[in-house]
């Protein structure tokens, strides 16, 4: 696999709105199995180009009305895995994509927002998953 091409990898979220998000996740725990926490369930599987390396996939019902999915309408928003998310960027700022804010890093990998197509807001993700793998913690697997 090429790691300098500017592409989405896989899923890195899925987000949406819910009535009740602490009975959502505590229904999802009793009926399905996950292991929830505070954000949701956190979803762990192997990555297949390199079977050793764990990867990590979030899963979070968030509050009905919640500003972060903003400024999009939908009920939902997906988080994409990407390599070299400042080629990404620049690619999507020349074939006019709404950037929505710049790269932000943290000790877990880089996000960018953008606008996809009818208005849904994209999460794009550079993500760091030896951090997830060094805290800890239950996951869904």
């Amino acid at each position: 696999m090429d790691k300098s091409e500017p592409k989405v990898t896989g899923i890195g979220g899925i987000f949406f709105f819910s009535q009740n998000p602490k009975e959502t996740k505590d229904w999802y725990h009793k009926n399905l199995g996950l292991a929830v926490n505070e954000y949701g369930s956190t979803f762990e599987f192997r990555n297949a180009n390199k079977p050793d390396e764990i990867n990590y996939l979030q899963w979070s019902p968030f509050e009905e009305g919640s500003d972060y999915f903003k400024p999009s309408d939908r009920e939902f928003m997906i988080n994409y895995r990407v390599q070299n998310i400042e080629a990404l960027v620049k690619k999507l700022i020349v074939n006019g994509v709404r950037i929505l804010d710049e790269i932000e890093e943290y000790d877990y990998g880089k996000f960018v927002h953008i606008m996809g197509p009818e208005g849904t807001k994209i999460e794009l993700w550079e993500p760091k998953d030896h951090v997830f793998t060094a805290m800890g913690g239950d996951t869904t697997k």
